[in-house]
């Protein structure tokens, strides 16, 4: 039997936790819209002084308690909407190019509706810390208006005992900023920071491109050790336009500069895809879902193509996994093998998470899976945006435990403890 250690902590949707984001007006305005930008700002420009004060006092007054260098905000987003104003070297003054820019900003809810689908990482900085704690960072699947889904972060410590404490998030939260492309970079990959002075545990990556635009998904963190000896932390997760998806990559060495790149290939069109933490055999590895209902082992030479459709691994084969069996986050590597916590879907759409263990030199090889859930949606677990859901997209090891954050029916995250050796007794 697995037992599971449930810490009291639970995160929930807040509609509190709210950023400045563009206003979609001018989101890459073209045609109709573009006409519609320019009569807007053409309309600004055409206020006198003391309107344009008066007004930018307002807008002050009722958001500048609730954001963090609002002003800055303000002066960026004019910036970046400039050369669709059709201006054409009119000279701006400072106060009307910010009330430009707080027309075409809105404020964002990016958690009212939902907090759910986890992944944690071990931190980057394990400095200070006494012996047996470690530090950690969560990855978030945060949903606000729309449905549009973003990717926000909590920092933590795990101490001796099963004690959680995560950091306290900021007064303010603030978006993730898009940075300059490099010339070494793809030329679909896009770059972006969080501002020196703000936390990871107050920033929020957003949707960019038109591909993304209708939500980045669950993101499947794992640190990933380089043949050097290095580390990276890499992030698998969906990209949904409202009418497609596809996977793509979050990467970054510190939390602080991030990419993001669409994965090619014909693997790229399902979602759910897991990257092992290492090469095995000189190959990048990934575990996914290519025909919405069993595993398959991906190999592929770079991390940004992954072609043909991979090795069948596992098909659901117990009554609590019938329907379809996906991966929850990134292979564990343990003296044993390797260690894949599974989800399955059985009667009534009610989600479990399992397990299996891969050989350790041979990932093909299936050593053994648990025929019974080690989690599933408890009675009074059960209610929430996607009732009978539980789900995560990711775990850690913490000494001889497995550290597991949780989301429950798609409206907020849990987290618990279990015994790395109850699991693989368990299984057959």
């Amino acid at each position: 039997m697995v037992e599971l250690i449930h810490h009291e902590l639970r995160l929930c949707a807040d509609p509190s936790r709210v950023v400045v984001r563009p206003f979609h007006l001018a989101w890459q305005a073209s045609g109709p819209d573009l006409d519609r930008v320019q009569r807007l700002a053409q309309e600004i420009l055409a206020l006198d002084a003391r309107t344009v004060r008066a007004e930018l006092s307002v807008v002050m007054h009722d958001f500048v308690g609730r954001h963090w260098q609002l002003e800055k905000v303000f002066d960026e987003r004019y910036a970046e909407i400039e050369p669709k104003l059709g201006l054409h070297g009119q000279a701006v003054k400072r106060e009307t190019r910010r009330l430009i820019g707080a027309y075409f900003c809105h404020e964002y809810s990016y958690a009212a509706a939902a907090l759910m689908n986890p992944s944690v990482v071990h931190h980057p900085d394990q400095s200070g810390l006494p012996d047996g704690s470690v530090r950690i960072i969560l990855s978030l699947r945060a949903v606000g208006e729309g449905h549009i889904s973003t990717i926000a972060f909590r920092e933590g410590i795990i101490a001796p005992g099963h004690s959680l404490t995560l950091l306290p998030q900021p007064s303010f939260a603030t978006a993730a900023m898009l940075g300059k492309h490099r010339s070494d970079q793809p030329v679909d990959t896009l770059s972006l920071y969080r501002h020196r002075e703000a936390t990871l545990s107050g920033t929020v990556i957003f949707p960019i491109t038109e591909a993304q635009r209708n939500g980045l998904e669950d993101l499947r963190l794992v640190q990933f050790t380089r043949d050097s000896g290095k580390s990276e932390w890499i992030g698998t997760y969906t990209a949904y336009s409202g009418y497609d998806i596809g996977s793509e990559l979050l990467r970054t060495r510190d939390f602080r500069d991030f990419t993001l790149t669409p994965i090619k290939g014909e693997a790229a069109r399902n979602k759910g895809m897991a990257l092992f933490p290492r090469k095995v055999d000189g190959k990048y590895l990934m575990i996914g879902r290519q025909d919405g209902k069993n595993l398959y082992l991906l190999r592929s030479d770079t991390l940004d193509c992954w072609d043909g459709g991979g090795e069948l691994l596992l098909e659901p084969k117990y009554p609590w996994e019938l329907v379809q069996i996906g991966n929850c986050g990134a292979p564990i590597e343990l003296d044993e093998g390797w260690l894949v916590l599974t989800h399955g879907v059985g009667a009534m759409r009610k989600y479990a998470i399992g397990a299996a263990l891969l050989d350790k030199a041979d990932p093909s090889r299936v050593i053994g899976r648990t025929p019974n859930p080690i989690l599933s949606a408890a009675d009074e677990d059960r209610e929430g945006y996607v009732p009978n859901v539980v789900y995560t997209c990711g775990a850690i090891q913490v000494g001889d435990d497995l550290f597991l954050p949780y989301g429950v029916a798609d409206s907020s995250v849990c987290f618990a403890f279990v015994a790395i050796s109850d699991i693989l007794a368990a299984m057959v």
